[in-house]
Parts: C-alpha cells; sequence; structure tokens
C-alpha cells in the first residue's frame, strides 16, 4: 500500500501547472459533474445538496470499481465476497474489485483519464490508498473530498486522532476515509531462532552472525521500503541522541538531516548485504517472495505490516506452526490506509454507500477476526455499543501472532512523502547498484 515510483512523480510535476488554477476548487457547482480537473468537494458536486438518504438512493443499481492491490487471497476474497454480497443485499450496489500490482498503476489511470480530459466519467470509482500516492493525487488535485461530515459512521472516528488526520504527513482534509490500522512486526520460527534479535541493531548482527539467513525485499516493494525505513530511524538515534533522535525526521524533507542519516544508513546497509541471502547479489521482489523464502528456510527472519497474516499464513500451510511474531524494541513503523474517491468518478453516490459501509462496526468487527482477515479497527472503541466493544475484546488470537497490547506501544510514526521517495531512490543508486 506505501508503494510509489519516481515516474508517478515525474507525471504528478507535469501536471501542476495545469492543475494549479483548479487544484483549490475543481467542478462547476451549475453543473454538478466535473468540467476540470481540481479537488472536487461535496457541496461543489453533482450530490450537494442531498441529503444521507438522498445519496443513498441514489446509489441505489450503481456500481463501484474498486482498484486496490490484489497480492493477498484473504483480502481478495474478503472484499470480494464479505463486502461485495452485503453491498449487493443492502443497497443493491454493484462492486467491482479491480485487482493491480501497485497503488500507483490506480493513480497513473487517473492521471491518464484526466490528461485525456476524461473529468466527469473516470473508470476508477474508488483506491485503497495511502502515502504518497495520497499526496500526490491531493497535490495533483484528482481526488472527491470534503464528504466525511455526510457519511453517518464517520461518527464512530476519533476526528482528533493525528495519525487519522494527517497521512504521512499528509493533511487527510476529508479527501480520503480510514480503513484500517497497520504496524509492522517481526516474524521467526521459534524452533529455529529460540531467541529473536530484540533490537534493530541485535538484528542487523544477527544477519552477519548468521550469513544467508536475513533480506528483504528490493525497495519501492512497501516491505522493503518500510524496512530501509527502520534502518533510518535507527541511525538517526544514534546520530541525534539529545535532539530526539528519529524525532528529527518527523517534519517537512531537511535535506541537510536527510544526507547526515542518509550516508549512515547506507554504509550499514552495505556493510551488511555480502551477509545477506545469496551475499546480497539479488534481493526479493516483492513481500510474496520474502514469505516464500521464510516458508523454504531459506531465511530465518521476515516481517509483515499486518501480524494477523502469519496466524492465517500458518493455518494455511505457508508458514510452520512454531511461527511467532514480535516487535522491536527500537519500535515497529505503523500507520493508517485509507480508501480514497477519485474527482471524476461517475458513481460518487454509490462510492460514498461504500466507504460509509466500511466503518460499519460490525463491518469492523468482521475484518478484525482473524480467521476473515484479522485487520486492526480504525473506529473508536469508546463510540460503540457496548455489545460490539465487548465482541472486539473477545476476538480470537492465533498464537502466532502477538497481542496488539503488546506491539501498539512500540509504534514509530511514519514519515512525510518527500522523504519516502527519496530515501527509495536513493536505495537504489546507493546500495543496489553499488
Amino acid at each position: 500500500m506505501n508503494t510509489t515510483t519516481v515516474n508517478l512523480r515525474l507525471m504528478a510535476a507535469a501536471l501542476a501547472l495545469a492543475l494549479i488554477a483548479a487544484a483549490c476548487g475543481g467542478s462547476d457547482a451549475a453543473s454538478g459533474a466535473p468540467t476540470e480537473a481540481g479537488l472536487v468537494n461535496l457541496a461543489d458536486s453533482e450530490l450537494a445538496g442531498m441529503d444521507w438518504d438522498a445519496i443513498v438512493e441514489a446509489a441505489d443499481g450503481g456500481t463501484v470499481n474498486w482498484f486496490m492491490w490484489g497480492g493477498s487471497d484473504t483480502i481478495n476474497n474478503y472484499v470480494s465476497a464479505n463486502v461485495g454480497e452485503a453491498l449487493k443485499d443492502e443497497f443493491n450496489i454493484t462492486l467491482n474489485r479491480v485487482g493491480i500490482n501497485d497503488t500507483v498503476d490506480a493513480v497513473n489511470q487517473v492521471l491518464s483519464e484526466t490528461e485525456a480530459g476524461v473529468f466527469a466519467d473516470g473508470s476508477v470509482d474508488m483506491i485503497w490508498i495511502n502515502g504518497e500516492n495520497f499526496r500526490t493525487m491531493k497535490q495533483g488535485g484528482l481526488l472527491f473530498c470534503d464528504y466525511w461530515d455526510i457519511l453517518p459512521n464517520a461518527q464512530l472516528l476519533d476526528q482528533t486522532d493525528q495519525t487519522l488526520l494527517f497521512d504521512f504527513g499528509t493533511e487527510v482534509s476529508g479527501c480520503e476515509v480510514p480503513w484500517n490500522r497497520a504496524q509492522v512486526a517481526m516474524i521467526y520460527d521459534s524452533a529455529t531462532v529460540p531467541t529473536p534479535p530484540a533490537d534493530m541493531d541485535a538484528l542487523l548482527q544477527f544477519a552477519c552472525a548468521n550469513p544467508g539467513s536475513f533480506t528483504y525485499p528490493a525497495p519501492p516493494d512497501f516491505t522493503g521500503s518500510v524496512f530501509v525505513r527502520h534502518v533510518f530511524y535507527n541511525e538517526a538515534d544514534k546520530l541525534f541522541p539529545d535532539e530526539g533522535g528519529h524525532e528529527k525526521l518527523l517534519g517537512p524533507f531537511d535535506q541537510t538531516v536527510y544526507d547526515q542519516v542518509a550516508e549512515a544508513t547506507w554504509a550499514t546497509l552495505n556493510e551488511i548485504e555480502s551477509c545477506l541471502w545469496r551475499e546480497g547479489d539479488t534481493y526479493p521482489t516483492d513481500k510474496a517472495a520474502l514469505d516464500q523464502l521464510f516458508s523454504n528456510s531459506e531465511v530465518a527472519l521476515n516481517l509483515t505490516y499486518e501480524p494477523t497474516s502469519v496466524g492465517l499464513g500458518v493455518e494455511d500451510g505457508l508458514f510452520p506452526e512454531t511461527a511467532r511474531t514480535y516487535g522491536l524494541e527500537s519500535g515497529t513503523i505503523g500507520n493508517v490506509n485509507y480508501t480514497a474517491i477519485p474527482f471524476n468518478s461517475p458513481n460518487k453516490a454509490a462510492a460514498l454507500v461504500l466507504s460509509n459501509f466500511l466503518l460499519d462496526p460490525e463491518v469492523q468487527l468482521s475484518k478484525a477476526d482473524p480467521d476473515v482477515w484479522g485487520a486492526e479497527t480504525v473506529l473508536d472503541l469508546t463510540k460503540v455499543s457496548a455489545e460490539i466493544r465487548d465482541q472486539f475484546d473477545g476476538l480470537p488470537r492465533h498464537p502466532s501472532v502477538i497481542p496488539s497490547s503488546e506491539l501498539a506501544p512500540l509504534a514509530l510514526p511514519e514519515l512525510q512523502g518527500d522523504w519516502l521517495t527519496t530515501i527509495e531512490a536513493d536505495w537504489q543508486s546507493s546500495v543496489a547498484e553499488q
């Protein structure tokens, strides 16, 4: 979900001059549907003046083309079956899940249509998104915005929670809706690694004490990218112990700070490269490839943004029954992922109904069940009924999965977008190509 490409940034930059006049407004309220590119607020859209009941009525019989990363059978099945069937039964809305390899593919689809002048009849109604992809779409004026207040279930969010209001440092501004929380956990096989490395320094030492037993996917794969950011944070903690350590990175991009931390990070990653799987001559292409290496016992450690997926992996036979997850004492990065509606979606009413449906307490509860998916809820559980809250508390937890009560206190915030894209690009030139 967090993947980006340099190509995307270049395309966005090319559009910036053409979109800048529209980026703060967007559509013509008189005509309703957008007639130019630009952020389109609810009040300026074809849904202007409708209350929620009217929007639900307008959505009846509609279709939502939801573009989303399709690399997980568990998630694909959940969306197509659980969500799709309920949406059809309750609202007579057809959900068309469009699986993509990378979120940037959906963003580029909207960009291409915008360049072609398709302002009101786009092919993308919703995107599973966060991070730099969201930032690019917002800055490019490619989103439908300012509709949280119309969604009844948005009242169940803590709308003062900064982790919901800022996506990798970019203000959400009602241009996307929270869907899940995620936080990195390490994976190990307790049968072969009885005492896993406790923090990032110990992990790096483990890699060279056990040559070939560790690797990470090549950025911009989201798992590989987040591993590199963990090393980046770790080096910042050492460089700036009296200035907040990694907290010095949690603001707008600072070239001077970046250069110091990047130099140390590339030195560390190059130093351990010969210790990695296949001596670092090649890296796994993605998370699925790393999972397979762990499954085959070719590597001893793995990592994931979704600890509950490890329990499902054990049940499916991908991982050994002795697989376990844990958090690094030095912290692990967490974030929120969202759904967003492009400005040129022709099915905004149906997309809004889906956005609200995904925040329904029973839907969030079902999704949090590890037998279904195991995704962490974004709801403020003090705002749901006591019955639902008790059911959340009573959800089963696979023995391979770290309790969220243990992992959550170790959470580290994400960097703003410019840091991510620069780190990913420089890893390629400073590590992969060295």
